[in-house]
């Protein structure tokens, strides 16, 4: 890509003073924003917030009013604190289906993460278009409302607020986040590779200013390890069981299982794993037509991009190594069904996917989180069988009247 493409690609991903700006969006008033109107149940394609991406300075707000709009089934979580003092936000959607549920039965909790590397905006878009999705279907749609009294689900759409910021203000292809390093002009940590499991950074050792800079030791990341923290002391002391984690990243549509650290160590559920992965691919492949290569996170590459002449180019590998949150969560807290997931494109844009893949890229991925779902009702057998027939009379339906029409 030439320099003036790139300038012009990157220009593209901000959003355009005349759709959305973050004073706009805020007004409560304006047709198709996203705030008192969400009442009025509007789309994702008409609501302005997923017109465009949107700053941390937006998104934090948005969450506070959605738990003010939903307070039934929406609670703000803040996971941590950032190396340069901000929280790291999300919220918590869910809700109990009795007030007779027993105080010794652990919640099941699903996280969905995003932006642990900063530039990778689709996901962080993609996590609050499902949240969005999950928090205004409550009570509307059958299904979601089962998976909502099934579930606790946690949305984090940025790990890495300072890099996001970053991003936003100084070089929108930054990855890492801003910490310090021993090196005063080469600053950040790749949060994916400062996990504690199999943590190997020899391969970045002295050289801080490596995209995939590990630290100097375990968790030396603060927002790697504030999340670890976090999610530890919700299995260890506040009763939740998080049986699903999917880590959004971008780009080359994968599914991607353990392990991520080696190609040789086989995790000991695969074939559990890999049957997930495959319904995952599919719920996205029927709906919307796009391929989701299934594959285990250390075969994961950035992309695989063809030439005009047909040949393949396989970009470096990144993402994949040891430290990896996918990897952490399976391994060390025990979490059942762990991915990542890469999201659009397959190296066309890259990171800089264009803002009209926003709702597309929501809408696949909100299949595939619905089909999760499910999968992991009837893995714990939490749906009676008079909900199964009102959730299959709902999918037997006309697309008009499923969800509410076109989300």
């Amino acid at each position: 890509m030439q320099e003036h493409e790139l300038a012009q690609a990157i220009a593209n991903t901000y959003p355009s003073p005349t759709t959305s700006t973050s004073s706009r969006a805020l007004e409560p008033d304006r047709a198709h924003s996203f705030s008192p109107s969400l009442r009025k149940a509007t789309t994702s394609e008409t609501n302005m917030f997923f017109q465009d991406y949107q700053p941390l300075s937006v998104i934090e707000p948005w969450f506070r009013l959605l738990a003010s709009l939903y307070p039934t089934h929406v609670r703000l979580v803040n996971i941590g604190i950032t190396y340069e003092g901000r929280d790291i936000p999300a919220v918590r959607v869910g809700v109990h289906p009795t007030s007779n549920d027993s105080p010794s039965e652990k919640r099941r909790s699903i996280i969905i993460s995003g932006g642990s590397h900063a530039r990778e905006w689709v996901s962080t878009s993609t996590v609050n278009y499902i949240a969005y999705n999950l928090i205004k279907d409550y009570g509307q749609v059958a299904s979601m409302t089962h998976l909502l009294e099934d579930f606790d689900w946690i949305f984090v759409p940025t790990l890495n607020p300072d890099g996001y910021v970053y991003t936003w203000k100084t070089d929108r292809l930054w990855r890492k986040n801003r910490q310090a390093t021993s090196l005063r002009f080469c600053r950040g940590i790749d949060l994916d590779r400062s996990y504690s499991f199999q943590w190997n950074g020899e391969s970045t050792a002295g050289n801080p200013c490596s995209e995939s800079f590990a630290g100097e030791a375990p968790f030396e990341g603060s927002e790697a390890k504030a999340f670890a923290d976090w999610a530890r002391n919700e299995t260890e002391n506040n009763n939740v069981e998080i049986v699903g984690f999917l880590d959004l990243h971008s780009y080359s549509q994968q599914v991607l299982y353990p392990y991520s650290y080696s190609c040789v160590v086989e995790p000991p559920s695969l074939e559990n794993l890999e049957e997930l992965a495959s319904g995952l691919s599919k719920a996205i492949r029927l709906a919307h037509g796009h391929v989701y290569k299934i594959l285990s996170a250390c075969e994961g590459n950035v992309a695989l991009k063809e030439k005009n002449s047909g040949s393949k180019v396989v970009l470096p590998r990144m993402e994949t190594g040891g430290g990896s949150a996918l990897d952490y969560f399976y391994h060390e807290l025990k979490v059942r069904y762990a991915y990542q997931i890469k999201l659009r494109d397959t190296g066309s844009y890259g990171f800089l996917l264009p803002k009209e893949n926003i709702v597309p890229t929501g809408k696949e991925i909100l299949d595939a989180i619905t089909y999760f779902g499910r999968y992991l009702t009837e893995e714990y057998s939490l749906r009676s069988k008079e909900q199964d027939k009102e959730v299959e009379a709902e999918r037997s339906a006309p697309v008009s009247e499923w969800r509410g029409g076109a989300r």
